[in-house]
């Protein structure tokens, strides 16, 4: 990339519990490398389980309540969600135990990260800590830790999470973008005016990117 390359604006509106949100994050990347263009990246928060109790489920236990998905097919399911991952560089270390908990309070350390210039980082290793490392996001201190490790200050970070100072500015996010019809994630918004969601794949990101990048030459 030079600096004459183009650079699309992208909204990605996601929640760490979700899968296919850094699979259609990496796929992006792809495209992106693909193109030769350059990305301002922005996430905004979405919770698929706002009831999720603080303890959290265990993954299986929540899909089949979810979806009715049968145990084989949970098995297959996660085979599946391997594979994909290996082929990005995602590594999904999902058993039988994994656990999906709730996300909030990580989407107010996301916001105070955004702040602070360092949401990209902090969200890339929120993804890893949650289905690499196996850790509970939802607990503070991991929460905290994960900040310290991208550059965020451990007393500010601790104090987002005591005081609740930014509970109102996620909930706003979230009902802006829920208001504007996003009911799943990844939902992303290329150049403000084109809305795809799922992991759409490499090649249709890259189109996409194309067409927004002529449209801004013309």
């Amino acid at each position: 990339m030079t600096t004459s390359d183009p650079v699309i604006q992208i909204d990605i509106v996601s929640d760490i519990m979700c899968p296919w949100c850094i699979v259609g994050f990496r796929q992006l990347e792809q495209a992106l490398g693909m193109t030769n263009m350059g990305a301002r990246i922005l996430w905004h928060p979405f919770e698929l389980n706002p009831t999720m109790p603080p303890e959290g489920q265990n993954l299986g236990e929540h899909i089949a309540e979810k979806y009715g998905t049968t145990p084989e097919q949970s098995v297959q399911n996660r085979a599946q969600m391997q594979k994909t991952g290996q082929s990005l560089g995602i590594d999904f270390q999902l058993t039988p135990d994994s656990r999906i908990v709730n996300s909030f309070s990580a989407h107010q350390m996301l916001d105070f990260a955004l702040s602070q210039g360092l949401q990209h980082p902090l969200k890339l290793a929120l993804f890893a800590a949650h289905f690499t490392d196996q850790r509970d996001v939802s607990d503070a201190e991991v929460l905290v830790d994960v900040a310290v490790s991208v550059g965020l200050d451990r007393d500010a970070a601790t104090k987002v999470l005591e005081d609740g100072a930014l509970v109102d500015s996620v909930r706003e996010k979230q009902q802006f973008w829920t208001s504007r019809g996003v009911s799943g994630v990844p939902s992303m918004v290329f150049d403000s005016k084109y809305l795809v969601t799922g992991a759409q794949g490499a090649e249709n990101y890259a189109q996409l990117l194309q067409r927004v990048a002529q449209e801004q030459a013309a």
